[in-house]
């Protein structure tokens, strides 16, 4: 028996509907791709679009940084068109937030100065002071806010492992649960990874890792050691953010609690610990303004504060506005956070009325003239200008515009540099150059697994830091670390306590250097040239 039968016109439209669906089916992931495209090696991710992704300079991620990426683009282009005549090269990437969000701690200003430092690093080691093979290629990566591409980027990043020579991954963010597992899962790869700010001390142990910023262990050294000294006979209270992803909060505080107790030995000098969980966005406030308000039943004037600077900002807000026992006078040591408080944020600690003191990660004004601490031309690159000692500016060189070598302050006028950012972050990315040049030196190929174990092995090549030569341990932890103490102060620039345009504006002042012994847990006498006291201008 015959089927039924099909007209023509029928016949025609669903040869029609099959071509539309083939063409559909083409068109419509390619008109995805274009729209999740926001740049060669950059796409959308999540229902906000957020930009994250690998990028050579040629996208900014944000308006703040275009300076400083396209200097990057340009560094990058002389490498091309050097590789092209022969010589080598390896490619470093720079990897953070790029497009914090309200959770963060690190905000855009921060992210800025660490941008500006990568490159820094970048150009004095293809054809300022530090030139030499293989010449860099500096990529920069998003993370995204949170870190919540982390496996998005870092697969990324390892496909250019071969192709484009990736051999570190350099700045990392903060010590969070997600960047760890960004840098674990680099490590697994065989690429080297330094870190830039990362001080949690349980970030540890990982193949090819290290850091260049002191460790929470070594800041709690630092800041109990400043307490002991200056605030003789008082008692701390601890207040603790214990949000679980927050690895930075709840090692500063257990590590702080150790040494001021020393090791356990004097357990009332830490009369409590009270705590606060980030995680809950609609009750973080009031827990903070809380503890806040229970600080005048308690006969100590000092607090230690594990946690953000961006919390720090509403319990410093919240104690100065108390409605008690305002007769009072309270001291609060913190962590490097307080680095990541924006201008404004900083300006609002400081008018509290509260004495505000932090260790810093580095400081340009931290080292003194003449210290062996640190190269005389690295510190150069970083201090505002007037005095020549170090200057890496000399003969026919100075006569070459690209190879006149520029501080900070010339290449990026108006920018702080007070918050140590651009230090951390040239030092991240020096190091993993000085690796790759170690390896090169040695003639063995030059690749990730080669540049981490060259890091084992700089006791007598140290990297010219703007934080110190540095040297790191087996655990990756750099040895013998200068950590500055610093102080929150009001400045004048327009009058009495005013800033430009009549507003009040706030500056880290350098209180201290201390430099921690070179194991923690050891109470070894740190090297003469790594301790470098200031003066306390302004009293206590």
């Amino acid at each position: 028996m015959a089927g039924p039968r099909v007209s023509l016109r029928t016949a025609r439209r669903v040869a029609v509907a099959a071509v539309v669906l083939a063409v559909l089916a083409v068109a419509l992931p390619v008109a995805y791709k274009w729209w999740a495209r926001c740049a060669d090696g950059v796409v959308k991710k999540g229902s906000s679009g957020e930009c994250v992704g690998v990028t050579d300079g040629s996208y900014s991620f944000d308006g703040e940084f275009d300076d400083v990426m396209r200097m990057i683009k340009a560094e990058n282009e002389f490498v091309a068109k050097e590789s092209e005549r022969g010589a080598p090269y390896v490619s470093i990437a720079y990897m953070t937030t790029l497009t914090p969000g309200e959770t963060d701690s690190n905000p855009v200003e921060s992210v800025k100065h660490e941008l500006q430092g990568a490159y820094l690093a970048q150009r004095r080691a293809n054809r300022w002071d530090l030139s030499g093979k293989p010449l860099v290629r500096l990529l920069v990566a998003n993370v995204g806010s949170g870190s919540r591409y982390w496996e998005h980027t870092v697969g990324e990043l390892i496909g250019r492992k071969s192709g484009e020579r990736l051999v570190a991954v350099t700045g990392l963010g903060p010590s969070t649960q997600r960047n760890q597992q960004a840098v674990q899962r680099l490590s697994r790869e065989g690429v080297a990874t330094v870190a830039g700010t990362m001080t949690a001390t349980n970030i540890r142990e990982m193949e090819g890792f290290v850091r260049v910023a002191p460790t929470n262990a070594n800041e709690a050294w630092a800041a109990a050691r400043y307490l002991r000294k200056r605030e003789s006979g008082h008692r701390v209270m601890v207040v603790e953010d214990k949000a679980r992803e927050n690895l930075y909060a709840s090692t500063l505080s257990g590590d702080f609690t150790r040494e001021f107790t020393e090791d356990g030995r004097r357990p009332e000098l830490v009369v409590e610990t009270k705590v606060f969980d980030s995680s809950l966005s609609d009750a973080w406030e009031t827990q903070l303004s809380q503890i806040s308000g229970q600080m005048c039943d308690y006969k100590h004037d000092v607090i230690y504060f594990a946690g953000r600077g961006r919390h720090l900002t509403r319990f410093l807000n919240s104690l100065a506005n108390r409605s008690r026992c305002q007769d009072r006078k309270f001291t609060v040591m913190t962590g490097d956070d307080t680095t990541n408080l924006t201008s404004d944020e900083m300006e609002q600690a400081a008018r509290n009325g509260i004495r505000v003191l932090y260790t810093g990660l580095a400081h340009p004004d931290m080292w003194k003239k003449g210290s062996r601490g640190v190269s005389p031309a690295t510190i150069w690159y970083f201090r505002e200008g007037g005095e020549d000692e170090g200057s890496p500016v000399a003969g026919e060189a100075s006569k070459d515009a690209e190879k006149r070598p520029k501080r900070l302050a010339e290449l990026f006028p108006g920018d702080s540099r007070d918050d140590g950012q651009a230090m951390m972050a040239h030092d991240a990315v020096l190091t993993a150059v000085h690796g790759a040049r170690m390896a090169a030196r040695s003639g063995i190929p030059v690749n990730g697994e080669t540049v981490g174990g060259m890091f084992q092995v700089m006791d007598g090549d140290r990297v010219p830091g703007a934080s110190g030569f540095l040297a790191f341990e087996e655990d990756g932890n750099p040895k013998e670390k200068a950590i500055p103490v610093l102080r929150l102060e009001q400045r004048a620039e327009g009058g009495p306590d005013q800033g430009p345009e009549g507003r009040e504006s706030a500056e880290p002042f350098l209180v201290e250097v201390v430099c921690v012994p070179q194991r923690e847990g050891t109470r070894r006498k740190p090297p003469e040239e790594c301790v470098t006291p200031g003066e306390d201008r302004a009293g206590r």
